[in-house]
């Protein structure tokens, strides 16, 4: 069951170029979207401020990213936690001062695609921001909840729900089902690099070449004149938009030189469409995941500011085959908006908000790595979470006093084709192998957070692993790739599974014989020439085994069909003995 909160709690999407916050009025029994004073790229109070923020990246401790930051003449190094906690203090600030009442608890939104470690870095920012975070959900979520009772609250009849989140710096889509106000995520997919400023940078480029080509002068390392171009490219993004040119017009951006421009929607369309058409891609990825086909989706809505783009929508619309999309939502809120309904389900006290039940789901298999470099799936992609689920494995050697626990996530078979994310060594009573079962928990909570464990009931010894930063998830680029790979490996992977159970059946089935010829009581009955065939036999498997593998899978499985042979006709003639012997 939920934990509920007694005060009251804000909804926050804390965004790449843009965050909102909104709370749940229960006098109006509806959202408000908090008014902040961000403002946009194109005002000039940012566009004075801009100028006065030249940062770089450096490593820091453990090769973490420090953002380093030239403030009053002294240098300072921040984590990218602290930029959020910055502007989760401000999201704070404002909700306190519109409620008139200090803001503790909060729900925050993240993109579906965020990995453990981007979805536990938003959770420190909070508790830096003085946040108590209630729960981290999807933005994809969010924005169907903002849609879902805004326009099909009450919605008897089962509605699919497509979500195109394009952000300016993060891109998700999701397929919903929604149904008596429960919202089911079927799949989703997305990319944590694509976004608004991918299209900037395409036109920065194009820029810098024409500068250059104009001008005799190289502007690419001028971190000064490229943040300025950066700027009004960004402002000419969203003019384009809405008129079909628009004007690049920087007074001394170089070397006394004044830049004057101007780029058509059609230019701007031809230098980013391949970004288009990729988004196009995941769309129809996340409906095949989904096994849904594009005519059964009811409802397609926008969110993001990029999502505004004429191209986008049109080749969104075209997709569809004309169904309509959904615009009534303002793009710049939904989010929030979602975010505050979840806030509201969680606080005590709140009750004139819906009864809500969401359903999400985990973007990639998960599992561990057994013997033959083999994936064994314990979570499968597209499984709804929070989520609990255990699987037993024994020892592979005799006498083995520990064993290593390797997580993966990934779609391929072998698992170190997969992701590694984290490992941890695991002590075990030694005894022969197989003797004592070994229990693998995997956990993934409601902010999508996985925890590992292994178990030996027997020792009552336990171990446990919280992915952490520093075995850091997988971007929906390599997701997407790892996806892609899969699907062109699966024959040479499916050979290759075959080939390690072959491998598998042979050693145990070596295990078993030498077991027995161990005990001297059948080995004393063993027939001379028999017992000689079988320790050849164990011999030529051995050095198969031990070997590098390069023989063909049916190899393994004739050897173990020859050493079966051989074995049960000289235990058929020791048995027999038994029986005469009994029968004397």
């Amino acid at each position: 069951m939920a934990k509920k909160y007694e005060e009251v709690a804000i909804g926050i999407d804390l965004g790449t170029t843009y965050s909102c916050v909104g709370v749940w009025q229960e006098q109006n029994d509806r959202v408000e979207i908090i008014h902040n004073d961000q403002g946009k790229y194109s005002d000039s109070v940012i566009q004075n401020d801009i100028l006065l923020w030249p940062f770089k990246v450096i490593a820091g401790d453990n090769d973490k990213p420090m953002i380093l930051v030239n403030y009053q003449g002294k240098e300072k190094q921040l984590v990218a936690e602290e930029i959020s906690a910055m502007i989760l203090t401000q999201m704070r600030e404002i909700a306190g001062a519109f409620l008139e009442s200090p803001v503790k608890n909060a729900v925050i939104t993240v993109p579906a695609y965020f990995n453990d470690s981007q979805r536990r870095a938003t959770k420190d920012a909070g508790n830096i921001a003085g946040l108590n975070v209630m729960r981290i959900i999807n933005e994809p979520i969010a924005a169907a909840l903002a849609y879902g009772l805004q326009k099909r609250a009450n919605c008897v009849e089962e509605r699919n729900i497509f979500i195109f989140d394009l952000g300016g710096g993060t891109f998700d889509v999701s397929l919903l089902t929604i149904k008596n106000n429960v919202f089911e995520v079927k799949a989703t997919a997305g990319d944590t690099h694509l976004g608004g400023e991918d299209f900037d940078n395409r036109m920065v480029n194009h820029f810098v070449k024409e500068f250059k080509r104009k001008n005799k002068v190289d502007i690419s390392g001028n971190s000064k004149a490229l943040r300025r171009l950066r700027t009004a490219c960004e402002r000419a993004k969203r003019t384009l938009s809405y008129d079909t040119d628009a004007t690049i017009d920087i007074d001394v951006i170089c070397e006394g030189i004044d830049f004057c421009s101007s780029i058509t929607r059609a230019k701007f369309e031809q230098l980013n469409m391949d970004l288009f058409e990729k988004c196009m891609e995941t769309v129809e990825s996340c409906l095949a995941d989904a096994k849904m086909d594009k005519c059964r989706v009811d409802d397609i809505v926008l969110v993001g500011g990029s999502s505004r783009i004429p191209k986008v929508k049109q080749l969104l619309q075209d997709f569809f085959k004309g169904n309509e999309l959904c615009k009534s939502i303002n793009p710049d809120e939904a989010v929030a908006y979602g975010a505050a309904v979840q806030a509201a389900l969680l606080s005590d006290g709140v009750k004139s908000v819906p009864g809500i039940v969401l359903r999400d789901v985990t973007p990639l298999s998960l599992g561990v790595a057994i013997e033959g470099d083999l994936m064994d799936v314990v979570i499968p992609r597209n499984t709804s979470i929070p989520v609990r689920k255990t699987n037993t494995y024994y020892t592979v050697e005799d006498n083995q006093s520990s064993v290593m626990v390797e997580v993966y996530e990934g779609e391929r078979i072998r698992a170190s084709d997969n992701n590694l994310l984290g490992l941890f060594d695991f002590s075990v009573p030694p005894a022969p192998q197989s003797s004592f079962p070994i229990k693998e928990c995997f956990s993934i909570d409601e902010d999508g957070i996985l925890n590992v464990s292994a178990e030996e009931e027997t020792s009552g010894n336990k171990k446990d692993i919280t992915i952490t930063n520093k075995n850091g998830r997988l971007s929906r680029e390599e997701i997407e790739r790892m996806i892609q790979e899969a699907e062109f490996f699966k024959a040479q992977d499916m050979k290759f599974k075959k080939k390690v159970k072959a491998i598998n059946a042979l050693d145990d089935y070596l295990y078993t014989v030498r077991k027995v010829m161990k005990d001297d009581c059948v080995s004393s009955k063993l027939n001379p020439v028999d017992k000689v065939k079988i320790n050849s036999a164990i011999i030529k498997g051995k050095t198969l085994i031990d070997g590098n593998h390069e023989e063909d899978t049916s190899v393994f499985v004739d050897l173990l069909k020859e050493l079966e042979s051989i074995f049960e006709s000289a235990m058929n003639k020791v048995n027999k003995g038994y029986s005469d012997e009994e029968s004397d």
